[in-house]
């Protein structure tokens, strides 16, 4: 499903549950455990520029070291 914001939020992150899928890497078909999420956001509060910077982020952290998440500390 997708995330709705109600009117005194400026945006909400819906994650899903990490699930094996298979991907493309490299020109091979591999087994990679992937985390869906969505980002919505109220474009009156939040610019698009800023919340696809936080998405990517939230990637690096998760793809870079998931314990960065809980530790505070900023990937390499």
């Amino acid at each position: 499903g997708t995330s709705i914001i109600r009117g005194s939020e400026a945006a909400i992150l819906g994650v899903g549950k990490v699930e094996d899928r298979a991907v493309v890497r490299d020109g091979e078909i591999v087994v990679r455990p992937i985390l869906p999420i969505s980002l919505t956001f109220d474009h009156r509060l939040v610019d698009g520029d800023e919340a696809l910077a936080f998405v990517m982020t939230l990637r690096n952290y998760l793809e870079t070291d998931p314990g960065l998440m809980s530790r505070g500390s900023k990937p390499e």
